[in-house]
């Protein structure tokens, strides 16, 4: 198969499942991402520089288009050009992660983060975690120090990504403490998705049962223990929170995680937490680790927004080549975890990005076009059902 036969096959496979995108959109989209996996890179001279000989256009030519994607509307040339909304590509993103998900798998985890860069932008990110890496799905992008509050944005993209997971599915939403906040976890129960979002240790805590508060730092105070239950969290009237409280404190951490959800506590194991950290990866295999966003020169958080979303597209390609790998494994991450939080699954390990930084993926090799069968078989024997409170 030629070079530019390829590209016409990923930009069908684009196409397909961002239907929203005009066919010039899916089109660059497509070269924006096929570009970055080849050069390894998000910057545009790298792609520029290996995409112009292959498809046989000018460098000036492809620089203008690819430039010009990123554009808002007021900045394009000609008269019938769109600007890409962004926030209309995280649904169609998302299902298309779940479309490789066996017919009999209805869990999935999701990670709430934020990351910077310089003193230019700030990153709120929500990520599918798959297989030790975060597949950004929705994001928000703003100037750092830019004033007023993030929870409209962090509302906005919930509600939106909410649009694209059936009714039935169980969802895990997994935050650090930076991120609790009681309209967090309100919001996610709304949406009928289930909060795993770990607390600071500062605060008071009741048990059912006991009628006085205490210190949440009380209930694990040292190394090896762990405690669940129901509670009513906090003291303070305006911020109590009636919900499952999960402790936790294994070495070599130097404090327990507390962790709040509206799962019942015979079906949430506090250990589900240690994947998060999967989202701190994910950010660095957008920056060093990855697609080298760390060197972009851009300086409008709209125009970074819209390279994210080729980024994530060219994540979602090499990480889908990486997954063929680990066929067996359940697709949602939840099946078989350690049970100690620091400690990985024998034989576990982060696939995808790492593996693009040797190989190539080719559509042929997993790109998501010729797959035979489906690539994530459930192992349900292997996972305790999770049932969410009353």
């Amino acid at each position: 198969m030629s070079c530019r036969e390829t590209v016409s096959q990923w930009e069908t496979i684009v196409s397909t499942h961002l239907p929203h995108l005009s066919r010039p959109q899916a089109r660059v989209l497509a070269w924006w991402s096929y570009g970055m996996v080849l050069a390894k890179s998000c910057g545009i001279t790298n792609v520029v520089a290996i995409l112009a000989p292959l498809l046989k256009q000018s460098e000036s030519s492809m620089r203008q288009r690819l430039r010009e994607w990123c554009y808002p509307i007021k900045q394009k040339k000609g008269t019938h050009r769109q600007a890409l909304e962004v926030n209309r590509c995280f649904a169609p993103l998302l299902r298309w992660v779940l479309s490789w998900w066996d017919p009999g798998e209805h869990r999935l985890a999701l990670a709430m983060d934020a990351s910077t860069l310089s003193d230019r932008f700030t990153v709120l990110a929500i990520s599918v975690l798959y297989r030790g890496c975060a597949i950004p799905v929705g994001w928000k992008i703003v100037r750092s120090n830019e004033p007023g509050s993030w929870e409209p944005y962090w509302k906005e993209l919930l509600s939106q990504l909410a649009e694209a997971v059936p009714p039935d599915w169980l969802v895990i939403v997994l935050a650090d403490r930076g991120w609790y906040a009681k309209w967090v976890y309100e919001h996610l129960v709304s949406l009928k998705w289930h909060p795993f979002l770990r607390i600071n240790r500062t605060g008071k805590v009741r048990p059912a049962g006991e009628s006085h508060f205490r210190w949440l730092s009380s209930v694990v105070p040292q190394v090896g223990m762990s405690w669940s239950g129901t509670v009513d969290c906090f003291s303070e009237a305006t911020c109590r929170l009636p919900c499952t409280r999960l402790s936790r404190w294994d070495e070599p951490y130097t404090e327990a995680w507390l962790i709040v959800t509206d799962l019942a506590p015979q079906a949430a194991n506090s250990v589900w937490y240690s994947r998060r950290n999967w989202i701190e990866a994910g950010f660095k295999d957008t920056k060093r680790g990855g697609w080298q966003w760390h060197q972009t020169k851009m300086k409008d958080p709209e125009r970074a927004a819209r390279l994210w979303v080729a980024m994530a597209v060219a994540t979602l390609w090499v990480v889908s080549v990486g997954g063929q790998a680990e066929a067996t494994k359940t697709c949602s991450g939840l099946a078989a975890l350690p049970e100690q939080p620091g400690r990985s699954n024998a034989g576990e390990r982060r696939v995808g990005l790492p593996r693009r930084l040797h190989e190539n993926p080719t559509l042929e090799s997993g790109g998501g076009v010729e797959w035979s069968g489906d690539p994530w078989v459930a192992r349900g024997e292997l996972y305790s059902p999770l049932t969410p409170m009353n």
